[in-house]
């Protein structure tokens, strides 16, 4: 099992030096992806979690291609509808040669309503863009004269029944972001009986990543929080459910933590190193 890294593009500590230290981070302990998130339009609704500067993600992975070498770059999510999915195909192509083929690109309908707004895009809409626009999307990417795509993974986020369906039809991967351990074995189950005779998509969830020093107990316990045996003993698990790469998420909820990186470089580290002696 492969596991990436969710690097925060955004917040007051976010800046081109800080984007190549958390990268040659990733890439220098071993870990095999690295995400970056997707907002356009800073909006009220955004600015409360994800507040300015935001470095556009393509921009932003181009770049950070530039600074490593093996690491795998990715979005976790892309918001389908902000961009046409032509543009989207063209820049994700791009950007998959340019990096060697290292490009994930994982995918979702988006949640902000505010900056929809802003956008000019129909917010009640977005679940059906996005299933025609990842369409649009495939089409391109087989246009190997043009587009020269290759096997770009797309995963697709989402746990209601209509996200479902849309990674089964068209994704190479479920995505599901930052459950419970049984958010994500009853989800996996709906998404098995929904698919029915057909393949199911392979399995790659984002999880959070808080080392805490003592355990946490209760059914609310998200996936990767609690101590370090607890997280190490969900990778075990998640591995066992048949999850091919497991994305952490290190950033929790407060902006002020992109001021002080080295507090989540310490518990990537820690991870990295009890997960190479466990496999």
């Amino acid at each position: 099992m492969k596991i990436g890294v969710n690097v925060p593009n955004f917040g007051p500590g976010t800046d081109p030096g800080a984007l190549r230290a958390w990268a040659q981070t990733v890439e220098g302990l071993g870990y095999d992806l690295l995400m970056v998130s997707d907002h356009v339009a800073i909006t009220p609704d955004v600015a409360g979690q994800y507040p300015a500067p935001f470095y556009e993600p393509f921009t932003t992975l181009s770049w950070l291609a530039g600074v490593t070498e093996r690491v795998r770059l990715g979005t976790t999510v892309l918001v389908v509808p902000y961009r046409h999915p032509l543009l989207v195909a063209r820049m994700a192509a791009n950007l998959d040669a340019l990096s060697g083929g290292r490009l994930v690109l994982g995918a979702g309908i988006g949640w902000a309503k505010q900056e929809f707004d802003a956008l000019g895009v129909p917010f009640e809409q977005r679940g059906k863009l996005t299933t025609e626009y990842l369409r649009t999307i495939r089409a391109a990417w087989a246009d190997q004269d043009d587009y020269r795509a290759g096997p770009i993974p797309l995963w697709l986020g989402g746990h209601s029944d209509a996200g479902l369906r849309r990674a089964l039809e068209l994704g190479d991967a479920w995505h599901p972001l930052r459950m419970t351990m049984t958010g994500f074995r009853d989800t996996l189950g709906r998404l098995e009986k929904l698919a029915g005779d057909r393949p199911v998509p392979t399995f790659a969830p984002r999880i959070l990543l808080r080392i805490t020093g003592t355990p946490l107990t209760g059914p609310d316990r998200r996936a990767g929080e609690g101590t370090l045996d607890q997280v190490l003993d969900d990778l075990a698990q998640l591995r066992g459910m048949g999850a091919e790469t497991v994305v952490l998420d290190p950033f929790d909820s407060d902006p002020a933590e992109t001021l002080h990186p080295e507090a989540a470089w310490r518990d990537l580290a820690a991870v990295a190193a009890s997960w190479k002696e466990n496999r």
